[in-house]
């Protein structure tokens, strides 16, 4: 078995989660290898070694799946393993290649924009108690992080303890989090007359989403953007999410 190929227990995990009715495809192991291959090496799918088959069926499963929404479906299946005691909330900047704004703009932004470092996309997430990803959502480099929030909890049936730090401090964010049932822990920003104690147990904690955001840069084609649209680069996110999940299962067993 090479490096980053799924293990017996990571396949039987995600086996039922890709169902499909493709009919007389290749073998979705395989493929699935391949496209993991592909999501940690970074390198271009041509060059994808033989072991895996063809790189264009590689690819094309990759694209199409991601355009019926398969990879989504396969992140939500396992993030509903998740305790729902806790969640953490942060961001991170993914510098944009220039192959992946380069493409035809057909008035769409594909969830790019020109931030402080250049063209950039922004990965919003929401981690769990375990630091494993609940909820993923992309925007444009320049996007403000409170803009995602709603979004991030509104993926989430119960509601515990939210913590962010001072840059999601907003009275509507806070609002929002009580009406859905949870407790905000968010500190207030410096300038405000009124600040708001946090408890340092509860926000020292937050280092669990810093260190989600390391691990998912562990794969090289996440850590930069070379997708230029906007639902091929969130799949390789939520693929790269789903392996986070099953190698979290497999060394639980």
């Amino acid at each position: 078995m090479a490096r980053f190929d799924l293990s017996d227990f990571e396949w039987e995990l995600i086996q039922p989660c890709c169902r499909t009715s493709h009919g007389g495809w290749v073998d979705d192991r395989r493929v699935l290898n391949g496209i993991f291959w592909v999501l940690r090496t970074g390198s271009p799918w041509r060059d994808l070694p033989e072991r895996y088959g063809p790189s264009t069926t590689v690819y094309n499963r990759f694209n199409r799946w991601a355009k019926a929404g398969v990879w989504v479906r396969v992140f939500e299946e396992l993030a509903e393993k998740s305790p729902d005691s806790m969640q953490f909330i942060d961001s991170s900047i993914i510098r944009a290649h220039q192959h992946a704004a380069s493409g035809k703009k057909g008035g769409a932004d594909h969830a790019i924009g020109r931030s402080r470092g250049g063209l950039s996309t922004k990965i919003n997430a929401m981690v769990d108690a375990n630091g494993l990803p609940v909820a993923i959502t992309l925007a444009p480099g320049q996007a403000s992080d409170k803009a995602a929030v709603p979004a991030l909890l509104a993926t989430q049936k119960v509601i515990g303890d939210v913590v962010a730090d001072r840059g999601y401090d907003a009275r509507a964010i806070l609002e929002l989090i009580a009406q859905r049932g949870g407790r905000g822990h968010i500190p207030t920003q410096k300038d405000r007359k009124a600040q708001r104690s946090i408890d340092p147990a509860i926000y020292r904690q937050r280092n669990l989403v810093e260190r989600f955001f390391n691990k998912l840069k562990h794969f090289r084609k996440i850590a930069t953007r070379y997708e230029k649209t906007e639902h091929n680069y969130l799949a390789a996110v939520l693929i790269a999410c789903s392996r986070l999940w099953m190698r979290f299962h497999e060394s639980a067993t």
